[in-house]
């Protein structure tokens, strides 16, 4: 796999229904070095860091393979970044990944977190309000990462996965679950128990606690 985009994001003003919004969704291309520190990119605009960005959502990677099956199911072409991603990475499918697996570049390592959830930006972003639906279906979310190592980026680096060597939770299965209305108290202890984003974390623990008083009460 060969690092093919590098991608950082402009504060640039997005329609979003009827409102008018500050977003980091649009990317531009970099054929220079960037530099990746524990926050993400240099220079990355990040506008709702409630939801995205910050130390475990420091990098969002997209895969070539992912790519080519939208090119083919839009009929259209595509461009790096398209998504939103920072890191555009060849012959990878982001679903054939697991919570925790590494991305070693030749100076910098990343540590996948989370799948990507889809929201209205995206969708505003394709011009396609049923795009939320459509990504949630093609199961293609992409990897938002932490960054192990920082240092320096470039275009062309190879880029080689070191699996998780603990208990195995695809970002695929983490994707599910996320839309499962009737969490199972299994899944969401298997969830804490994986390296995911401290976003899902508290999300799940929440989940657990209301499951525990559940079960209690039964």
């Amino acid at each position: 796999m060969q690092l093919i985009s590098i991608n950082i994001g402009q504060n640039q003003t997005l329609l979003n229904g009827a409102r008018l919004e500050a977003t980091g969704i649009f990317k531009t291309s970099s054929n220079q070095p960037v530099q990746v520190t524990a926050l993400g990119l240099q220079g990355d605009f990040i506008a709702d860091a409630k939801n995205h960005g910050g130390l475990d959502q420091a990098v969002y990677v997209y895969g070539g393979m992912d790519y080519a099956w939208w090119a083919a199911e839009l009929g259209r072409e595509l461009a790096p970044g398209t998504f939103g991603d920072n890191l555009t990475i060849s012959e990878l499918e982001s679903a054939g990944f697991s919570i925790g697996d590494r991305l070693h570049f030749d100076g910098v390592t990343l540590e996948v977190t989370a799948p990507r959830i889809p929201c209205s930006t995206l969708a505003a972003r394709m011009a396609d309000p049923k795009f939320v639906k459509k990504f949630r279906q093609a199961e293609r979310p992409g990897l938002y990462c932490r960054v192990i190592q920082p240092g320096m980026l470039q275009v062309g680096e190879a880029a080689r996965v070191q699996k998780w060597a603990g208990e195995s939770l695809t970002v695929l299965e983490m994707f599910r679950n996320y839309y499962e209305k009737d969490k199972s108290e299994e899944m969401v202890r298997r969830q804490l128990r994986a390296p995911i984003c401290i976003r899902s974390r508290n999300d799940l623990e929440i989940e657990l606690q209301t499951l525990l008083h559940k079960n209690s009460g039964e």
